[in-house]
């Protein structure tokens, strides 16, 4: 694949995952060739829409969402300029991707895939999101949500992986009390016959980059404050 079509695939899967989400927050969103959105404002840390194809124009873009104080876009390939409906750049980050391999990391441990809400309780609280993960998502065939446990039984790390077409995007990845490079190797052995997709920003780029995955294009979160 080459990156633009890599982007593609990875803004859609990501859309994709943004949809279920909201989905369990009893929003229902809209997908067409331009974009993904929901007309009212999604979860925290959620986009209002997220874009799937280069030089979407921005007004007809905003008509698809509350555009209105805390509206956020992801803009998949970072050519919108959202500045002049009241926008600022929240961040920029960094679209990746690794093919498929024959086998994972050797030496990776392998993470374990959370069940029942109590567990998806504790893994929410560890990664920070909260409330902000239903128990609807367990449900997915789609959604295998990965927790890497301490010896007390903790949760010390995770991920979210969502097969939802011919990649699987890995997202929602977080260290607490593990070294966030062993949480990557582990999720690319999780897949190694699947092309892996996901984005990262700053400091966070190392441990994906490490575990094999390459930079394949821009893309910036706007919001409105």
């Amino acid at each position: 694949m080459v990156e633009t079509t890599v982007v593609a695939w990875a803004a859609r899967d990501n859309a994709q995952w943004c949809g279920l989400v909201c989905a369990t927050h009893g929003l229902s969103g809209r997908t067409d060739a331009d974009a993904w959105s929901v007309p009212r404002r999604s979860p925290p840390r959620y986009p209002d829409a997220v874009t799937l194809r280069p030089g979407v124009a921005a007004e007809a873009l905003l008509d698809r969402i509350d555009p209105g104080p805390g509206a956020s876009v992801k803009d998949s390939f970072a050519d919108l300029d959202l500045r002049p409906y009241g926008f600022r750049v929240l961040f920029a980050a960094e679209w990746l991707h690794r093919p498929p391999t024959v086998d994972g990391p050797a030496d990776a441990v392998p993470l374990t895939p959370v069940t029942g809400p109590d567990r998806l309780a504790a893994w929410a609280a560890a990664h920070g999101g909260g409330a902000l993960f239903r128990p609807g998502l367990l449900a997915d065939s789609r959604v295998s949500v990965l927790a890497r446990y301490a010896p007390d039984g903790s949760v010390a790390g995770g991920a979210v992986l969502h097969d939802g077409g011919p990649v699987t995007g890995v997202s929602n990845v977080f260290a607490a009390d593990v070294d966030a490079a062993d949480v990557w190797a582990a999720v690319v052995a999780a897949r190694p016959g699947t092309p892996l997709v996901g984005y990262e920003s700053g400091p966070d780029l190392d441990p994906a980059t490490g575990a094999g995955l390459t930079r394949v294009g821009p893309l910036r979160i706007w919001l409105r404050d």
